[in-house]
């Protein structure tokens, strides 16, 4: 890279930082724009699984990954260390280690979260460009901006404008993520949708005025753009879905364009019956309990 390598504060430093996946509450799509993406408006919550990155200034690039991931040319971690580099102009080299925790492209925004994560940890082990970060998250993908700030957000346009709303009151629920993939899963899920799916925006409206309110987010204020279309695209999807109603969820609802479900729970003691009743038929599919993260947990940097 061109420029100068600049002096870290601290000789050998290594900068760590979590990559937290999500739910979206709300995900309505108001329709197409007339650059090709269709406008959206979302609200956004970080849950605590996560994957745990770590860095170190090297003269070189490195990338090292724990985990049942592989690494391709359109990585967003590579992605995101590149273009800071290329930008701040004082970059020799960085050694990156991910330890991969985030089932991928199950709508829970595994790589956008690694990305943002990324981001924030070049900053900080490269400082003097912070300002760079923000647009380079816009460049990179939608959720990248919401995860540069993570807990609670609404998200419009392609998801790149972000308003920060407050953290909610925790909530606990299960997470199911079904093996089931499609080719070009986020084209193919904006493919499939119809006018007839589009809506104007209210349901997002109504959890933006509850959370600033903090009124509690309820089963019946939630909605997915996404609902019908994945029942129909994902194979199976619909047995995932009884098999946790089966097991006590009162409402399962669909995150991103799929295919992770979660339901709520009414705190962690029905969440971890509901995940027993489930882990007792033996399905073998990844469930997870968690409960909702806020910013300051979302974003946790630390140094060693």
């Amino acid at each position: 890279m061109a420029g100068r390598v600049l002096r870290l504060a601290k000789a050998g430093f290594v900068i760590h930082t979590v990559a937290p996946a999500k739910i979206n509450w709300t995900l309505e799509v108001l329709g197409k724009r007339d650059d090709g993406y269709h406008e959206v408006r979302t609200v956004l919550q970080t849950i605590e699984l996560h994957d745990e990155l770590t860095f170190e200034a090297a003269g070189e690039f490195d990338y090292e990954v724990k985990g049942p991931y592989e690494v391709t040319q359109d990585d967003l971690v590579l992605r995101a260390a590149s273009l800071f580099a290329v930008e701040h102009g004082g970059v020799s080299g960085v050694a990156i280690k991910l330890d991969k925790r985030v089932p991928v492209a199950s709508g829970i925004g595994g790589g956008s979260s690694d990305a943002a994560a990324t981001l924030r940890a070049m900053s900080r082990l490269y400082p003097g460009k912070e300002h760079l970060v923000a647009p380079l998250a816009e460049g990179i993908g939608s959720d990248v901006s919401f995860f540069l700030h993570g807990g609670t957000m609404l998200a419009e346009g392609r998801g790149e404008r972000v308003t920060t709303l407050p953290d909610i009151v925790e909530k606990w629920l299960v997470l199911v993520v079904p093996a089931i993939h499609i080719e070009n899963k986020t084209r193919a899920m904006y493919g499939a949708l119809s006018p007839g799916d589009f809506s104007d925006g209210t349901w997002t409206q109504a959890i933006v005025e509850a959370v600033r309110e903090g009124r509690p987010i309820e089963d019946g204020m939630l909605c997915n753009v996404f609902e019908r279309a994945a029942y129909e695209m994902f194979p199976g999807l619909d047995g995932f879905r009884d098999w946790m109603l089966e097991a006590g969820a009162r409402s399962v609802q669909l995150s991103g364009a799929g295919p992770g479900l979660f339901a709520l729970a009414s705190g962690e003691p029905e969440a971890r019956a509901i995940r027993g009743r489930m882990n007792r038929a033996r399905r073998g599919e990844r469930v997870y309990v968690v409960r909702t993260v806020s910013a300051a947990e979302a974003t946790l940097v630390w140094e060693s």
